[in-house]
């Protein structure tokens, strides 16, 4: 009779990494793939090498779009952060049916298709002259990003003390210092977190990047889409592995923040 539970524990446990393993390991195995020397890709590879990684820093359009995504994704995640951040604070003093009516509309870039919202954003943005510029493209990003620092710090806000608030302002703290010595601390989780989401959100987004995109301010995922309709080339792959590795180095950083944020002050 004891042994039920273990054996339950350890099926559910087996059936999760199962599922786990399917939905990762079609991903994990363009890092393989990046290593073919031939010209085409073989899964596993025939004959080893790296010479396509070499390839991929002496292209100038793959270096170019590259470091488009990044300056983009740093852009927008400031945006959204600042945004965000701001947009969170202010969801904490509103009451009752404004305050789900304001939050659904923070969190609408989540539920409308990203297709509606380029299609509108590259309208606009052809308005403003903003189409085919890294200000335009982060703009967008940004949008997408928002909901991510909104969860996040609504979810850190929990934590503070509206007490805490009126204890600093009874001492006179003025508004700006009760932020920066009470509020901003405790939140510092949340904006990290939110801030890597924003990052990884914008750096992956190609939707938008498609429409926004100008030759001069083509990201990484577009350069992909590009390639794959042209050719099917290790390079891809190469690409790909960089994306993941960007991935996998911001949520191992947000981890150890969170340690340490979460650990007691000696």
């Amino acid at each position: 009779m004891n042994r039920l539970p273990l054996l339950l524990r350890v099926s559910a446990n087996a059936g999760a990494s199962l599922v786990l393993a399917f939905l990762v390991l079609p991903i994990l195995a363009v890092v393989p793939a990046s290593f073919n020397k031939a010209s085409f890709i073989y899964l596993p590879p025939r004959a080893w090498s790296g010479v396509w990684y070499e390839r991929f820093l002496a292209d100038p359009e793959w270096r170019t779009s590259l470091i488009n995504s990044v300056e983009v994704a740093m852009l927008a995640t400031i945006i959204a952060v600042v945004l965000g951040t701001l947009a969170a604070i202010g969801l904490r003093r509103i009451d009752g049916r404004l305050r789900t009516l304001v939050t659904g509309l923070f969190l609408a870039p989540m539920i409308v298709p990203v297709i509606v919202t380029a299609v509108a954003l590259y309208r606009s943005a052809l308005d403003v002259g903003l189409s085919g510029t890294i200000l335009g493209m982060s703009l967008g990003h940004a949008i997408l990003a928002l909901p991510f620092v909104v969860i996040n710090v609504g979810i850190a806000l929990r934590a503070v003390d509206d007490n805490w608030l009126r204890a600093a302002a009874g001492l006179g703290a003025g508004p700006w210092r009760i932020f920066r010595t009470v509020t901003l601390p405790n939140i510092t989780p949340g904006i990290v977190g939110g801030a890597i989401f924003s990052f990884i959100t914008s750096f992956d987004e190609v939707i938008i990047a498609v429409f926004m995109a100008g030759y001069a301010s083509k990201t990484l995922p577009v350069k992909i889409w590009e390639s794959i309709r042209l050719e099917f080339t290790p390079v891809i792959a190469v690409a790909a592995t960089v994306m993941i590795a960007l991935a996998i180095v911001l949520f191992a950083l947000a981890q150890i923040l969170s340690r340490k944020s979460g650990s007691p002050s000696r």
